[in-house]
């Protein structure tokens, strides 16, 4: 009796030690995924943070410590403050457009299926092209001399439009593109939110005399919140560090009228030899897409639990 109770005594400490073991390598199995985290993102992170404190040309030797003149510089530059606000429209903006649109078209795909494929392939095609091959396709179109959409303007006024080269339309088409580009991927997550909703709601809701409208804002918009909180997030990050279109329809052109915060940045680095300052405006941007994104998350995750 003695030694069966020994026995069973002793067993769950073995298992336990046996737990533990597999414990302790199933953290270790963490540890490469932590060092990559630590080299790509928390060094290059505080190494930019302490070059936006300094007069680094991006090159030299010579790093000399000058505190927060490049974040005065950044805040009195009024160049600085245009960019910021084209950055807000490019990722505000593009949010907004894309939302509405995608959801449109995926509540047309889920309504009607005739030719849905054909339909979602061809609104989906252009998210898989690079950024910056849609952005030149857009310049060929765009462009001053031969461009096919002025030469459809001279047509009806005699004389082409250097649309790209206007301060207060390219920020405007530069936004357009970039919902053109990225519609489709708004269209596939709402359609694949719309497909999981049972249509027992929509029948029951029928029965009792409800109308489309009230179906639609009383079951399939509480409904499809998930998918509205995915779509807006990754709409506005990817719209905030807007980069390569620019690049291709104006270059942040003329001056800095259509750069972004991401245009700047590499303008700085790369033809100026500013790399405090860019380094103090990629932290601005990391800011503010930090709390933008956090604080509208926030709120649509409020809104998904109060439906």
């Amino acid at each position: 009796m003695k030694t069966g109770m020994a026995r069973s005594e002793a067993a769950p400490v073995r298992g336990t030690k046996r737990f533990t073991h597999s414990n302790f390598m199933l953290n270790w199995m963490y540890v490469p995924a932590l060092l990559l985290f630590i080299v790509f993102i928390f060094y290059p992170f505080f190494r930019g943070l302490l070059i936006s404190f300094t007069d680094w040309n991006g090159f030299s030797q010579a790093m000399n410590y000058i505190g927060l003149d490049n974040y005065h510089r950044m805040l009195t530059d009024s160049r600085i403050h245009t960019v910021i606000l084209n950055t807000l429209i490019y990722g505000v903006g593009s949010t907004l457009f894309q939302n509405i649109l995608g959801l449109v078209y995926a509540l047309l795909l889920n309504k009607y299926g005739k030719g849905r494929t054909f339909v979602r392939v061809i609104v989906y095609i252009p998210a898989i092209v690079s950024p910056i091959i849609m952005g030149y396709i857009w310049y060929f179109l765009l462009q001053y001399n031969g461009g096919a959409i002025n030469d459809i303007l001279m047509l009806f006024t005699g004389s082409p439009v250097n649309l790209l080269a206007e301060p207060n339309i390219n920020v405007w088409i530069i936004m357009v593109v970039n919902t053109y580009q990225y519609l489709g991927i708004a269209m596939m997550i709402f359609l694949s939110g719309l497909q999981g909703i049972p249509k027992d709601y929509y029948e029951a809701a029928e029965i009792d005399g409800a109308t489309a409208k009230n179906r639609f804002f009383r079951i399939t918009f509480p409904l499809l919140a998930p998918a509205l909180t995915t779509s807006i997030i990754l709409n506005l990050i990817g719209g905030l560090k807007l980069f390569d279109v620019i690049k291709a329809l104006t270059n942040g052109g003329p001056g800095y009228a259509s750069a972004s915060l991401s245009t700047m940045m590499y303008e700085l680095y790369f033809a100026r030899q500013d790399a405090g300052l860019a380094a103090a405006l990629g932290n601005l941007m990391f800011l503010l897409i930090t709390v933008i994104s956090l604080t509208a998350l926030y709120f649509l995750r409020r809104k998904e639990l109060s439906q």
